[in-house]
């Protein structure tokens, strides 16, 4: 696999962003995202402009140009149509990000460029029936518990691929899965009695005849004759396949259930602050991403604390 180190710039821009990438990647930052958001804006968007701009170092960058630099974003074109903002947004991040590192590393950071303001998007969010007729619309308890486990446990895709039997932990009458989340952060996640039940019929069952020890596998033997486990777009396809057969036509995919979880979960009365610990998200992110939630929310929310504080005064008066 190539690392960042392998395509290094000419320039002293160049150079810098490279140095800023080893450091994300020294800090243990996704490959995928290393590459994927980090690597392209810096590397394929920032650097190409700032050679047209002819600007070869970090200094050259005053406000002006920054400035330039997002409204030529703005004004990009792909397929004939011009860029969301979103999209201009996510190439800018990476840019002001690498420049405060900069500025930290004592590099002359004279600006930053603006993020565009950007609308808001609107998410579709499954209902907890929704979810149940996806379950029943897949065969075999293996897809079945894929579903179940998004639905109940709101855990990232990458996250369920990489389950294995020693992942499932009980405590006395409480069961969890530990689950290594984003920047190699174990959290444990609670699992409803019901579900660990199936989880543990489904790991008796696996084929002895594999090549990892993961919970979820292929259906079929792969080239080397054993069972692999199964891949993200393995896992990806089943809700899909799950989508089609029981004719939702929300945009449904394995990110849109742990949406869902969550945003049941504020529902149903959870804090950010235990919300964050159970899903591996941070409580700026909550609050960034759950405002779709509604003042009926609030009020049900708001009389559910207050409720239970007059129970509270009540028992203790006795």
């Amino acid at each position: 696999m190539a690392t960042v180190l392998d395509h290094p710039a000419p320039s002293a821009l160049g150079h810098l962003v490279d140095d800023y990438l080893t450091h994300c990647e020294a800090r243990g930052l996704a490959p995928r995202t290393l590459s994927n958001n980090y690597g392209y804006a810096l590397r394929e968007v920032f650097l190409p402009w700032c050679a047209s701009e002819h600007i070869d170092a970090v200094r050259d960058l005053d406000g002006r140009a920054v400035d330039r630099f997002t409204s030529t974003l703005l004004r990009r074109e792909r397929n004939g149509h011009v860029i969301s903002k979103h999209t201009v947004h996510s190439y800018v991040r990476p840019v002001r990000q690498m420049l405060t590192w900069a500025a930290k590393e004592g590099e002359e950071v004279r600006a930053k460029p603006q993020l565009p303001m950007c609308p808001r998007p609107l998410r579709d969010v499954l209902t907890r029936q929704e979810i149940d007729q996806l379950e029943k619309a897949v065969d075999g308890e293996r897809d079945k518990l894929i579903i179940r486990i998004f639905g109940d446990c709101g855990l990232r895709l990458d996250e369920l691929t990489k389950l294995a039997p020693d992942d499932v932990h009980r405590t006395g009458r409480q069961a969890y899965l530990r689950v290594m989340g984003k920047w190699s952060r174990r959290r444990d996640v609670p699992l409803p009695p019901q579900t660990l039940r199936r989880l543990e019929r489904l790991i008796e069952a696996r084929p002895l005849d594999r090549s990892a020890d993961r919970i979820f596998l292929s259906q079929r033997r792969g080239k080397t004759g054993v069972y692999d486990p199964l891949t993200s777009s393995g896992v990806y396809q089943v809700v899909q396949d799950a989508v089609v057969r029981a004719r939702i036509t929300k945009h449904v995919h394995p990110h849109l259930l742990r949406h869902s979880w969550m945003t049941e979960m504020l529902r149903a009365g959870m804090s950010p602050i235990q919300l964050s610990l159970i899903a591996g998200a941070s409580v700026q992110v909550i609050a960034n991403h759950y405002t779709h939630l509604t003042k009926n929310d609030a009020y049900d929310a708001m009389l559910r604390v207050l409720a239970g504080g007059r129970i509270d005064e009540r028992a203790g008066g006795r």
